[in-house]
């Protein structure tokens, strides 16, 4: 039975009740390939800027260098540090307690996103080959669910994110790598991105860069509109891996940028505007600083499992830094999803998934109805 029948059948028979309903109809979900929660909680690391891995240690001092946390995460990632942490929720702090983390131990990145969607590390996914998935994910159920049929859409810049949704099986709309949007209604602003993508420089391969990938899925979203969207950077891993500190914290205040400006079209739009949960979060974490570690990840190198998670929405109570000695899981996130949106992932799979972290869904809409006098 619909909401407003419900509430019109409450008004006739003159009850008194207090329903509880979800107010999220949408989720937008970013992932920031390999990036620290080092860098997201403490801003730029001073014995990295000092370091054969910065090349012009000035310009990033002038940048990225403040005496506090604060200043220093703020100046990094300006809108993560206002209106995420004013109006939502951040997790993974480990240095005030509160830990996140991936629960495979593989520490890369298939396995990390594998975890992410479906609810739960496959001890056969364990690297990076280009395998079709098995695994059934919370996307491609909702996908399926009525209402959301075609209405769930991946941005990615890795090539590899169709064998991680398989869409072979899953059916799921993944645009990755350089790839076009293929809808023939497209307006001319994505097919001029299409275009362009191709005749722009390819400096990592296959993989697109962030910067396509954004306008593209950005120009997909306002014409399509569609209820789940899930925005897959990549450069953040890249820089990491090239040692390049200078350019890694670059990109992590781009990446900010991206997300800034998806929530400020999300807030002025009428589909979207408080009907929309926003999740961010990585794969997998990075080495520590020294002496190379923090430029590579996997099942070998110390703190690839630490991950983080930032939280937005009408339905997750705005509490900021999580102070809690508390860990949650990239497992979790998959139950989260379909919690936010009434529906139960767990139930409908096979699997052993992770239970919804009930901190991001526990704030309820109660609607009050009086009594007729």
């Amino acid at each position: 039975m619909k909401k407003a029948t419900l509430l019109f059948l409450i008004l006739i028979i003159g009850g008194s009740v207090s329903a509880q309903f979800r107010e999220t109809q949408n989720v937008i979900i970013v992932t920031l390939d390999g990036s620290r929660w080092q860098e997201i909680y403490r801003g730029a690391d001073s014995s990295l800027i000092n370091s054969k891995y910065t090349k012009d240690k000035e310009e990033v001092r002038e940048n990225f260098w403040a005496e506090t946390v604060e200043e220093r995460r703020k100046l990094l990632m300006p809108f993560m540090w206002s209106t995420m942490v004013r109006g939502g929720q951040l997790y993974g702090n480990r240095d005030i307690g509160n830990k996140s983390e991936v629960a495979n131990k593989a520490g890369s990145s298939y396995p990390g996103y594998n975890e992410i969607f479906t609810g739960a590390p496959d001890w056969k996914i364990m690297g990076n080959a280009p395998i079709n998935n098995t695994n059934k994910s919370v996307l491609e159920y909702i996908n399926k669910q009525p209402g959301f049929e075609n209405e769930v859409v991946v941005f990615a810049s890795w090539e590899l994110f169709p064998y991680i949704f398989n869409v072979k099986q899953s059916g799921l709309k993944v645009n990755a790598g350089y790839t076009d949007v293929a809808e023939t209604d497209a307006n001319g602003h994505i097919k001029y991105l299409n275009e362009l993508q191709h005749t722009i420089p390819h400096p990592i391969g296959e993989t697109r860069v962030d910067t396509m990938t954004y306008e593209l899925g950005k120009a997909y979203l306002k014409q399509y509109k569609p209820r789940i969207m899930y925005f897959a950077f990549d450069e953040t891993d890249e820089m990491g891996h090239r040692g390049n500190y200078q350019s890694y914290l670059n990109k992590l205040r781009q990446q900010d940028g991206f997300i800034k400006e998806l929530w400020l079209y999300i807030q002025t739009d009428s589909t979207y505007r408080n009907k929309t949960t926003l999740i961010i979060t990585c794969d997998h974490g990075r080495g520590d600083a020294s002496p190379w570690a923090w430029t590579e990840h996997s099942i070998l190198i110390k703190n690839s499992i630490q991950t983080w998670m930032a939280v937005i929405g009408p339905d997750t109570p705005a509490e900021g830094e999580m102070g809690t000695s508390t860990t949650i899981y990239q497992k979790q996130i998959a139950q989260t999803i379909a919690k936010l949106l009434g529906f139960d992932f767990k139930a409908n799979t096979k699997r052993a998934i992770g239970d919804p972290i009930e901190s991001i869904t526990r704030k309820d809409v109660i609607v009050n109805v009086a009594k007729k006098q």
